[in-house]
């Protein structure tokens, strides 16, 4: 007989990296494949909404909570094996990220290690399509195992090229009728690093783009600059308390971006051009530390992209921050931000 998962915590906010939201109808822990698919499962037989959480680290919950069930994904595991030149790991969804990311990295794999020092659970990466320092989860991911809602089936191996994998987006996204419970990657076993192309980890590693290195090296490099910027948990550090980047960077026809001294742009596709959405909000008159309602929420002092929770605060205040720095971008440049994090009975 399978085990089931168990009732832990209803609090969301003890769940969340932003320590904020609500409570849910119930929280389910997992601690591995066979019972998230029997949580999940048992949610639907009774007719109950269901919210998947990982590390809890793109959530924005609101101060109502979830009228429903919250799975957390807690189940643990790597395997590896040689396909050719490169090394196939299978990462359970539940495993902490940035654990996997160390332990490929021990292995002597290069490919992750640009993303390391990202939190959560490796379920949400294919999710998001996680993404930093020049590498993205689209560039390695090979396949996925699928919990289908609707058929009530596990479908294994599913190519990465059904996932309509694009910039921090999938056709998982905002669409709870496939859960993720397993993600394989294929990486390198050369002993060398994915290129290194983002040209400020270039310059921390003194190498020029599209170097490779040893992969330890190159995360060791990630995770200063990651520190710098306060995008590395640490529960007696606010500017941690957040959701990490909380807008995405806006892709716009080059005919209608504006044109702003200094600020960062790249190609993306076609006459189309990606802004840096940090740069647009300094640009807007929002520097680093600005604070939110009370105090209790603010733009990281160290990173404008976080939205930060001081303590004491609410989903809602930290809503009104992100409001008033999209309308702030948007009247004075006319582009509208996006969020980046899943907001959950909530909204901008």
């Amino acid at each position: 007989m399978r085990a089931a998962a168990t009732t832990t915590d209803p609090r969301l906010s003890v769940h969340t990296t932003l320590r904020l939201g609500g409570p849910a109808g119930r929280v389910l822990r997992a601690e591995g494949a066979d019972e998230v698919v029997d949580a999940v499962g048992s949610a639907d037989a009774a007719g109950e909404p269901v919210l998947l959480v990982g590390g809890g680290s793109n959530l924005v919950v609101a101060d109502d909570g979830f009228d429903g069930t919250a799975v957390l994904l807690a189940g643990r595991g790597l395997s590896y094996e040689r396909a050719g030149d490169a090394v196939v790991v299978t990462v359970d969804a539940g495993e902490d990220w940035d654990d996997a990311v160390a332990a490929t990295v021990a292995e002597g794999l290069g490919g992750l290690e640009c993303l390391s020092g990202i939190p959560g659970r490796t379920g949400a990466t294919p999710v998001q399509n996680v993404g930093a320092y020049g590498v993205e989860v689209a560039d390695l991911l090979v396949d996925v195992d699928l919990y289908d809602r609707r058929a009530g089936i596990v479908r294994e191996h599913v190519p990465a090229s059904e996932l309509g994998l694009a910039y921090r987006t999938s056709v998982l996204k905002g669409n709870d009728d496939a859960i993720v419970l397993r993600v394989r990657f294929a990486l390198r076993a050369d002993g060398g690093s994915a290129p290194i192309r983002y040209a400020e980890l270039a310059r921390t590693l003194g190498v020029t783009p599209e170097s490779r290195v040893d992969p330890a090296a190159a995360r060791e490099a990630v995770l200063g600059l990651r520190r710098g910027k306060g995008m590395v948990l640490d529960a007696a550090d606010h500017d941690t308390w957040s959701a990490g980047s909380f807008f995405t960077n806006p892709i716009l026809p080059a005919a209608d971006a504006p044109v702003i001294d200094g600020l960062a742009a790249w190609p993306a596709g076609a006459d189309r051009v990606k802004l840096s959405a940090a740069g647009l909000i300094q640009n807007a008159g929002f520097a680093r530390g600005h604070t939110g309602p009370g105090g209790r929420v603010s733009l990281s002092t160290r990173h404008v992209l976080a939205l930060t929770h001081r303590g004491g605060g609410t989903t809602a205040d930290l809503l009104a921050l992100a409001r008033e720095v999209r309308d702030g971008v948007a009247d004075r440049f006319g582009v509208v931000l996006r969020p980046e994090p899943v907001l959950v009975n909530c909204h901008l």
